[in-house]
Parts: structure tokens; C-alpha cells; sequence
């Protein structure tokens, strides 16, 4: 590391409304609605994206923060990067661009018990931007916030230099699900691609696990996810960001069947190892990672065709698991070599655990 970490940091999930509700959302009472789902998911924190110092305001963001915490809950803000190759309009706007500028906000910041910083729109790779990048790490440490980086270039070994580095977007990323139908129905594509190319390189912020059928706020409206629940959910293991967006709505708590809220509400964001089982690029994949003693399988289907595997998991052996696919659960007992036959729907998932 290039400097020792300030804080522990905390790794977790995080809510966002911002994927599915846009820039609408960004008021106090649906960010209430999205901080009271983290809570009830026990999730560590809420994203409150661009336009909050205009749409919420200072003051009633720090009362937000106080609300947040008091549930258990701690709050990641969306700041635009600027600079002078940065002229996007979203707002906050220059508070990341000097020295000055960021001691000031993140002073503030850690005064009303904001844990995290989203920062947009860098402007290429010129030496002044990749120095910007390291400018605002060092200065977010000293006042105990983490970093996800959004709208910029593919980062290269930032785990180990920066302790409060979290993630990077550097992905065409979820919100082309919202914005567009043709990603919503290559996401499968999309993520079994990854894994292999993106998230190899480095941790990377997606944006989110999500479990609308439709790419709308009411749900029936816009159009449908392609991909099955138990695809979206194993795609926070195949997926990698120590802070994980997973992007439920309010809604999904009355609609999602208990198993899967379950799943969602035990998933860790922090792996000790990672091993590849199986998989093409753009076709499907099948990895596995250990969270402490316990070991996560992920499966993705990305075809039109049903798909099915023999996979050896030796990480397994002499241990019960059970294995979820969508609407169907089924608990192995231990073996001495572990073998399972996994039969995949077009476009589906799968998770051992």
C-alpha cells in the first residue's frame, strides 16, 4: 500500500435507487424508502447518487445521514469528478477537483457520518487526470471514506495500493439495462463475459443485482429483465466489489420468494480465494469463492439454450451444501469427491452455498 488505512474499512451492500428510479428518486422520502430496505436486508449502505445538494440539500442530506445511522445504516454519496476536461452539469460540482476543495467536503462529510464517496466523469487518461485519481483517494483517507470511481479508466492494481479504494466502474455497466432494451437482453452476454476480461483486472462496480422483473419503478411498465432471478443473484459472487450494489426495490420485499431474500440478505462482498470451475466468454460461467470457511459456487447461463454442466468441486468435498436454482433447492450431503449435475435455462443461474 502506498499509505496506511485511516479506518478499518467496511465492506458490504449497499441500495440505489437511482438504477431503476432515476434522477426522480433523488428526493428525502424515496431515499427513506431505500434506506429503510437496506435495513430490513441488513445491508451496510445506502448510495445517494447525483443532484442531492440541489434536490435534497446540505442540511437535510446530514439529517438523512443521522436517520441512516440510526438504522444501521451508513451513506455513500455521488460526487461529479470536474476538473477542466469535466463540464457535465450533474451536481455536486467542483468539490473534488483542488486540494482545498476536497479537505473541506470530506471534513463535512465525516462530520455528518458519510462512509463512502461515488466519484463521475473523469476525463480521460492524461497524467493530470491519473494523478486526480490518486489525489482523491489519499485525501478520502484521512477522513475515513471509501471510493468507488464511476465514468473512468480500467484501474490496475488499486487494491493493493489504495486501502480505502473500493471499485471502478470502467465497464459499460447496469444502468445500459435501464437505459437500453438491447442490454437488457444481452446481459446475460454481458455478464459471463466479464469474468473473464473486466472483473479479472480489477474490482469492478457493476451496479447492481437486479431483481425487478421490469426495468421500471411500478414494475409492469418499461421493458423485462431477461435474466432469471437466480441468474441476478449469483451474479453478486461472479460479480466482484468488496461494496455491492444489490439493486432491490422497495417493491421486491412483498415479491421476492423468502429463499431469495434470504440469499440476498447473507451475501458477502469479501472473498478470501476465487477459483474458476468452468465457463466460455459471453456464454456462461461457473466460479467459486470462499468467504472465510464457507465456500460460494455461482453459476451464469448467458445463451438462448438450456445448458448442462459436470462439474467437479473439490473446494466441497466432505462438506453438505445445497444447491438453488430458480423455484427449486435441493441439499446434498457430504461426499468424498463432489460432483454435481447442474441442468441451466436459457439466460438462468445458479448458487451453492
Amino acid at each position: 500500500p502506498l499509505y496506511s488505512p485511516s479506518i478499518a474499512y467496511k465492506g458490504g451492500r449497499y441500495t440505489w435507487s437511482w438504477l431503476i428510479w432515476q434522477d426522480e428518486s433523488i428526493n428525502y422520502d424515496d431515499q427513506v424508502q431505500f434506506i429503510d430496505l437496506a435495513s430490513k436486508m441488513g445491508f451496510e449502505y445506502t448510495l445517494v447518487d447525483n443532484w442531492w445538494d440541489e434536490r435534497i440539500g446540505r442540511e437535510r442530506i446530514a439529517e438523512l445521514s443521522r436517520y441512516a445511522q440510526d438504522r444501521g445504516v451508513s451513506l455513500l454519496l455521488w460526487y461529479n469528478s470536474n476538473g477542466s476536461e469535466n463540464d457535465a452539469p450533474q451536481t455536486p460540482r467542483d468539490c473534488m477537483s483542488t486540494s482545498i476543495a476536497r479537505h473541506r467536503e470530506m471534513a463535512w462529510l465525516r462530520s455528518i457520518g458519510v462512509k463512502g464517496i461515488k466519484v463521475d466523469f473523469f476525463g480521460g487518461d492524461k497524467q493530470q487526470t491519473m494523478q486526480l485519481y490518486e489525489d482523491i483517494l489519499a485525501d478520502a483517507n484521512l477522513y475515513g471514506l471509501q471510493v468507488i470511481f464511476h465514468g473512468c479508466t480500467l484501474p490496475r492494481g488499486w487494491e493493493r495500493m489504495y486501502p480505502n479504494f473500493v471499485a471502478s466502474e470502467a465497464v459499460l455497466a447496469s444502468e445500459n439495462v435501464f437505459f437500453n432494451p438491447y442490454h437488457a437482453k444481452n446481459e446475460g452476454v454481458e455478464l459471463t463475459l466479464h469474468p473473464f476480461i473486466r472483473n479479472a483486472v480489477a474490482s469492478m462496480d457493476w451496479g447492481g443485482v437486479i431483481m425487478n422483473k421490469y426495468i421500471s419503478r411500478d414494475n409492469k411498465s418499461r421493458h423485462k429483465r431477461a435474466t432469471s432471478d437466480m441468474f441476478e443473484i449469483a451474479t453478486a459472487i461472479t460479480n466482484q466489489s468488496e461494496v455491492n450494489c444489490i439493486a432491490m426495490q422497495p417493491n421486491n420485499l412483498g415479491e421476492l420468494p423468502a429463499e431469495e431474500i434470504e440469499l440476498l440478505k447473507t451475501m458477502p462482498t469479501q472473498w478470501d480465494e476465487t477459483r474458476f470451475i468452468d465457463g466460455y466468454p459471453g456464454r456462461y460461467v461457473v466460479m467459486a469463492r470462499r468467504h472465510a470457511d464457507r465456500w460460494y459456487v455461482a453459476a451464469l447461463n448467458g445463451t438462448p439454450e438450456t445448458l448442462s454442466l459436470d462439474l467437479s468441486l473439490p473446494m466441497l468435498d466432505g462438506t453438505a451444501f445445497t444447491l438453488y436454482t430458480d423455484g427449486s433447492k435441493k441439499n446434498y450431503n457430504a461426499m468424498k469427491s463432489t460432483k454435481v449435475k447442474l441442468k441451466l435455462a436459457p439466460m438462468s443461474g445458479a448458487l451453492i452455498k
